[in-house]
């Protein structure tokens, strides 16, 4: 026996949809829900196993699909057949994570349809009417990379080296969108001069619930410019505040990392802490700490920024050991930030310590250089664009290490266009 919800808001394919599910002897109907949010009430009462709701439906979101798959319950989402729209059904379903997809006029197919919804994965969409072919995702661009920078409290400089990173990629030819996902309150746009009213990050967040994410990415981005850059670096712009935390919605960040993947590589500032709230997760409420765990899940590497001062180091073993219980997915990269000989330790100490608490892909080393950071800041610009320095050469370096060979292509013609400027010299 399957128990089945449905949400129409107001469709026409109710009454076709009610008749086809009560003639099945295995398939009964729990109820008809007045909207998404009373579906998600009745979801959470542990009885039903499907819940078959219009595509188009007011909430129904990646969120809500999330909520309902906690419940045990699969979205089968359905779609209009006028023909044309196939395609972008396709492609919001995938978005937002429905089990599977039928057309309106295909609705005598759905004992067949969920009947094999125990053999789908939750990936995976049922075919739709014949005149088209659900879309399929968006295949990243090849060799793209989500760098995730972490760091915990006591500001060890995750902002100043995730913009350093995301401007040498830049700057070695390779698209870079640098997000600020700091829930905090992130400070990249005032740290690059970008005077933006609309907070990039919160755009994204509303787009999300409707899953139209990729096809406005374009607009939610700010290129940086320049000489050195040449608009390669674009910018998803932080919260403007730190009490706007509330409105990142679960499954937002996510999606964007997802679109943003599509355009290049992608780093990602984050804040300092890593405690979960159960509690709102329970409740399908945004968890303030959300938008860091989530994208330290999605990171292909993960960057963690520590000081090599005595507070710094304290902070950053217990950090690395909070990192392994909340289940990070890979080794970590260990940024030993501000290093300067006059500590007293040398590289090798720091190393022996750090490998005391956790396994590490590596460790890097960035020195002191504070005219160059202020230099930077002050002319609102990335250290790729305000000039050659110690600090700059290292991140090269870091970058070097995390992505071997990045740029190559760009780098090789920068080097041809020298030496024929040399030659007619």
């Amino acid at each position: 026996m399957r128990c089945i919800l449905i949400a129409a808001a107001g469709a026409a394919w109710e009454a076709t949809a009610m008749g086809v599910l009560s003639a099945h002897p295995d398939l009964v109907v729990l109820k008809r829900c007045v909207d998404v949010d009373d579906l998600l009430a009745t979801a959470a009462s542990g009885q039903a196993d499907v819940a078959l709701v219009a595509l188009d439906a007011p909430g129904l979101d990646g969120s809500a699909v999330e909520r309902l798959r906690r419940h045990q319950v699969r979205t089968v989402a359905v779609t209009d057949a006028r023909p044309g729209t196939t395609e972008g059904a396709g492609a919001r379903a995938t978005r937002i994570g429905a089990a599977a997809l039928v057309a309106e006029d295909r609705l005598a197919d759905l004992p067949g349809l969920l009947d094999s919804l125990d053999s789908l994965e939750d990936e995976d969409l049922d075919p739709v009417p014949d005149d088209g072919e659900p879309a399929e995702p968006g295949h990243a661009v090849a060799g793209a990379r989500v760098i995730t920078v972490w760091g915990p409290a006591g500001a060890p400089g995750r902002t100043t080296i995730a913009a350093a990173v995301a401007a040498e990629l830049a700057r070695r030819g390779d698209r870079t969108v640098l997000v600020d996902a700091d829930p905090y309150g992130g400070a990249i746009a005032q740290q690059l001069g970008i005077l933006d009213e609309v907070s990039g990050l919160l755009a994204a967040a509303r787009l999300a619930a409707t899953g139209s994410i990729p096809e406005r990415l374009p607009g939610l981005v700010r290129a940086i410019g320049g000489r050195v850059l040449d608009g390669r670096l674009e910018v998803v712009t932080g919260l403007p505040r730190a009490d706007r935390w509330s409105e990142l919605r679960p499954g937002a960040v996510e999606a964007l990392l997802d679109a943003a993947r599509q355009r290049g590589h992608v780093v990602v500032d984050t804040g300092f802490s890593l405690e979960s709230d159960p509690a709102a997760e329970m409740a399908g409420r945004p968890s303030r700490n959300g938008p860091t765990l989530a994208a330290i899940e999605a990171a292909d590497e993960l960057l963690v920024v520590g000081t090599p001062d005595p507070v710094g180091l304290s902070r950053l073993a217990r950090g690395l050991v909070e990192l392994r219980e909340t289940g990070a997915p890979r080794a970590v990269h260990v940024v030993v930030n501000r290093h300067r000989a006059s500590l007293g330790w040398s590289e090798r100490d720091v190393v022996a310590m750090i490998e005391g608490f956790a396994r590490v892909a590596g460790v890097s080393f960035l020195p002191d250089d504070t005219a160059a950071v202020d230099r930077a800041l002050v002319a609102g610009e990335t250290l790729a664009e305000s000039g050659d320095s110690g600090l700059a050469r290292a991140v090269s370096g870091l970058v070097e290490r995390l992505i071997p060979g990045s740029g190559a292509p760009e780098r090789g013609r920068l080097r041809r266009r020298a030496a024929a400027r040399a030659h007619r010299r």
